[in-house]
């Protein structure tokens, strides 16, 4: 009896080993899968102007920022001498960018040819307006500053 039981415990011992064994991951496998993980198209936190430091949560970030930005254009846009011969509602988009150094930078104006020819200034004035902005922190993925673009609209209405 002593023979079978020492013998059924040896045999569970020898047969249990490949329960312990633990599986191999490569680094590669691990960065892989971290990679398809991450949504690209998403930052952890948006870039900010100093009024918008405090804010903590990331749907009031964005907020602050576009707002900030939004009423500097418009501020900038009121101030000039905007005559028009026709009535006019029309949307302007921005595209800009926020560089990973912080360096704020209008990549394109989008704008009808008509309200162009109404107020052929008008690209200018927004150029001189976002050159007067610079924000004081960009994007940040993973705690790593990052690039983001954004598009901005514009609405031109007169009065």
């Amino acid at each position: 009896m002593k023979h079978s039981l020492l013998f059924v415990f040896l045999l569970l011992l020898a047969t249990s080993c490949q329960f312990f064994e633990t599986e191999k991951v490569s680094s590669e496998n691990v960065y892989k899968k971290e990679m398809e993980a991450i949504d690209w198209k998403e930052v952890d936190s948006y870039p900010s102007f100093s009024n918008c430091e405090n804010t903590l949560e990331k749907p009031e970030q964005k907020d602050c920022f576009i707002n900030t930005i939004s009423s500097q254009l418009y501020k900038s846009i009121s101030h000039e001498a905007m005559i028009a011969t026709r009535e006019v509602y029309d949307t302007v988009k921005v595209n800009f960018e926020v560089s990973s150094s912080g360096q704020l930078t209008i990549l394109e104006i989008k704008m009808d040819t008509l309200l162009q020819k109404e107020f052929p200034e008008l690209e200018k004035w927004l150029l001189q307006s976002i050159d007067s902005l610079q924000p004081v922190a960009p994007a940040y993925k993973r705690g790593i500053p990052v690039k983001t673009q954004f598009t901005l609209p514009v609405i031109i209405k007169t009065n």
